[in-house]
């Protein structure tokens, strides 16, 4: 299995996949052909013609050759997904509900439809639709009872400490991450941007895992899956599309962070103020604070802080000043050391460092 890793492998997806050992997968990503039945040229407002999708890849005689098609490319993703393993598939109002009915029909586990809003879409030139501006992506997990991975808490970090939706507002490929050929034509039709992949990786991958993509394109799933130290098998048929993938994914670096290792989604180690303080990490009559270093309370012990009227835990004391049901206190609350605040939520891991010892 080794052999395959980090490795862009040229021929049709469903020939390489047989090669692929069963239930050797921790996540796929595939954006394959959506046979979009393109008829007729487009032009744009001024008289340019528009270069939409009209590839050789992209082509099938009819439905039922194009879900044949599917069907048999899904079989053998299953087939080498991990029990736990989860999928992405991503397509337009063409394709996806027809492949969202053979992923049900196969017994995946439809774990959430994903809308990639796209703010820069291409217009509807002609006036005669609205204009598409949206994808849907199926996230799925190989069967109903698969403990798949989820990297709630660090989706929500980098969604500004709020739970991340399944809308998703990312603009398509311009500027410099659009990848030119020779000509300075777009490389690739349908080249996605890194902000989708990194979003899918991130969220349902950990560090280490394999990221199959069976329709490997000019390599994004590639590039991001190096960026934060997962191991990747791309699938494409196209030697042009291979060549511009590998000199992408040469040139990334991957970069060692919290995100990236998964640190975020690490629970705490279970510490009580008493524990603290019976370490002597913090004082009976030590005042705690807000991170501005107002709302001043004092520890008591028995695990309780008292703000001159109620004598409360730290959660349920962070709660009361913030006018909530509930709230995390060793995130809320602060001491002072050397002249300056310090979190205490920092303290549980200091003392889980020195007891270690």
């Amino acid at each position: 299995m080794v052999k395959f890793f980090n490795q862009i492998i040229n021929g049709d997806c469903i020939d390489v996949l047989k090669t692929i050992p069963d239930n050797s997968i921790d996540l796929v990503f595939a954006d394959p052909p959506y046979f979009m039945q393109t008829q007729g040229e487009l032009l744009r407002a001024d008289g340019d013609k528009f270069s939409g999708v009209d590839d050789s890849w992209d082509k099938f005689k009819d439905y039922k050759e194009y879900d044949a098609f599917c069907e048999n490319w899904l079989k053998e993703c299953k087939r080498v997904m991990k029990k736990d393993a989860s999928i992405w598939v991503i397509g337009s109002f063409q394709n996806i509900y027809r492949i969202g009915y053979i992923m049900q029909n196969l017994d995946f586990w439809i774990l959430n439809d994903v809308v990639w809003s796209k703010p820069n879409p291409v217009p509807n030139f002609k006036g005669t639709r609205f204009c598409n501006s949206h994808e849907t992506l199926l996230w799925c997990s190989k069967s109903q009872k698969s403990k798949f991975t989820f990297n709630y808490k660090t989706m929500k970090y980098l969604n500004n400490d709020k739970q991340e939706k399944s809308v998703w507002n990312i603009g398509i490929c311009i500027g410099q991450e659009r990848i030119k050929d020779t000509n300075g034509k777009k490389a690739h039709s349908t080249q996605k941007p890194e902000k989708l992949l990194e979003k899918i990786i991130l969220s349902s991958s950990t560090m280490g895992d394999i990221v199959l993509d069976p329709f490997f394109g000019t390599g994004t799933t590639g590039a991001i899956a190096k960026k934060y130290g997962r191991n990747f098998i791309g699938i494409e048929k196209n030697s042009d599309y291979i060549k511009i993938a590998n000199d992408r994914i040469k040139n990334i670096n991957f970069v060692e962070s919290d995100i990236a290792s998964g640190k975020l989604e690490t629970k705490p180690p279970k510490v009580s103020l008493d524990m603290l303080y019976q370490a002597d990490m913090i004082c009976l009559g030590e005042m705690l604070y807000d991170k501005a270093g107002n709302n001043p309370v004092k520890y008591i012990g028995n695990d309780r802080v008292s703000d001159g009227s109620d004598e409360l835990s730290i959660h349920k004391m962070s709660a009361k000043i913030l006018n909530k049901v509930n709230h995390n206190g060793w995130s809320y609350f602060y001491i002072m050391r050397d002249g300056a605040l310090f979190e205490i939520d920092k303290l549980r891991y200091l003392y889980k460092e020195k007891n270690a010892r």
